[in-house]
């Protein structure tokens, strides 16, 4: 397994849980310093996340980019895919899109999060998760296409109607045509919704393609009350090798929350102890 570190770039989404914000050299630069692995961007916009913008810092600092963000559309347009108005629905599907092909580019992932809808009157849930459903089948091929399976994340029960657990995911993923869309496991989402963090992790295996460290309270891990070990221990023992990416509230400072998030990472999921 390889760390990562969050940076968002859409200014709507300020106070949102992201460790850097605003600055992406910046943010490549402190992650750099610190020992990370890559960075996980929150773009604005495909363009946002350009190879000729992006890939230059990648080769500067020494770092990956483990996946790329595609709420920026909900943030910034309130696009999403369980819109009743097929134009904004199309309109979400082409901005995440972009952002799938702008992550191909940089050999990463995309994310699908809150792009996937919010509770709209009128709009069934079945409706919702038919209009998800379309919009996966369709964006999982493009992904496919490009070498990199896209990332669908099972949110709490506070921001999606839709799917909040792993394992309802991982059945929903299954009727899917296409076999490219892989879960996105949160730890944050997962402390609020699972009966048993490990016991889902060790459920849906290998479907788990990338991974969000987050404590409780949605701070670095350390700053919370998560048994944290009993959860790493689960991941290391489904055989997941991906990223582990900190997507966390940038407190009591950023600098301060992506040093813990690598402590913790070097911790609980290299073993290491705070002296190596």
């Amino acid at each position: 397994m390889k760390s990562a570190i969050t940076v968002s770039l859409v200014p709507e989404a300020r106070g949102g849980p992201f460790v850097y914000w605003d600055d992406l050299e910046a943010a490549f630069a402190s992650a750099s310093r610190l020992g990370f692995d890559a960075l996980e961007i929150f773009p604005a916009t495909p363009e946002a996340a350009a190879p000729a913008i992006v890939r230059p810092l990648m080769e500067k600092y020494g770092l990956a980019v483990a996946a790329l963000g595609t709420g920026g559309g909900w943030v910034a347009h309130k696009w999403h895919f369980g819109s009743p108005d097929p134009a904004i629905r199309a309109q979400a599907r082409a901005f995440v899109r972009g952002i799938v092909e702008a992550a191909a580019a940089l050999g990463a992932k995309a994310i699908v999060g809150s792009m996937q809808g919010k509770p709209e009157p009128g709009v069934s849930r079945d409706q919702a998760i038919a209009w998800l459903a379309e919009a996966l089948e369709d964006l999982g091929a493009v992904a496919e296409d490009l070498g990199q399976p896209l990332l669908y994340e099972p949110l709490n029960r506070y921001e999606s109607h839709l799917f909040n657990r792993l394992g309802q995911t991982v059945e929903f993923l299954g009727t899917l045509r296409t076999k490219n869309v892989k879960v996105l496991a949160d730890m944050f989402h997962m402390n609020i919704e699972e009966v048993s963090v490990p016991l889902a992790i060790r459920a849906t295996g290998r479907a788990i393609g990338h991974f969000h460290f987050a404590d409780s309270n949605r701070h670095a891990i350390g700053f919370g009350h998560t048994d944290v070990a009993l959860i790493t221990d689960a991941l290391q023992e489904s055989g997941y090798d991906g990223y582990v990416s900190g997507e966390v509230l940038p407190l009591p400072d950023s600098e301060s929350a992506a040093a813990q998030t690598l402590r913790a990472y070097r911790r609980y999921v290299l073993g290491m102890t705070n002296d190596e």
